[in-house]
């Protein structure tokens, strides 16, 4: 396996990104979740920023991308890796990767109810600190 930071915004990156989103937002708080990443771009144009500031990383597997983090803000954002390739330390390599590069993020976004991401935080070391409520 190997972590990079993306240099280059590829099809195969966007892919997996496109599909991380599209497994997020059907879950609960998913679609705010979204909205508080993208803002009001759309994924392409937060995937080319990303890019253009070193904050997007990728996990490969012979050559194929299976994982990625998006770090923006001093936020780790997003950590995703494909079903297939889970439980072998690849958004633990991730994190550490964003945790060792330029800036160290000071938090980092996991949906109310997803044990397996909040375990992971916590593994780091990292406490829940902020819980959002909304109406409706």
């Amino acid at each position: 396996m190997k972590i990079e930071v993306a240099t280059e915004l590829t099809d195969e990156i966007s892919g997996l990104v496109h599909s991380a989103t599209r497994s997020v937002s059907s879950h609960r708080g998913g679609e705010a979740l979204l909205v508080t990443i993208h803002g009001d771009r759309d994924t392409d144009e937060l995937l080319r920023d990303a890019v253009s500031s070193g904050g997007l990383f990728v996990a490969r597997e012979h050559h194929t991308v299976v994982g990625f983090a998006l770090r923006r803000d001093g936020v780790l954002e997003a950590v995703y890796v494909k079903k297939h390739s889970r439980r072998q330390g690849i958004a633990r390599a991730l994190i550490n990767t964003v945790i060792s590069s330029s800036s160290e993020p000071l938090d980092a976004y996991a949906l109310p109810g997803d044990r397996a991401t909040k375990s992971l935080y916590e593994s780091f070391g990292w406490k829940a600190r902020l819980l959002t409520m909304r109406a409706g």
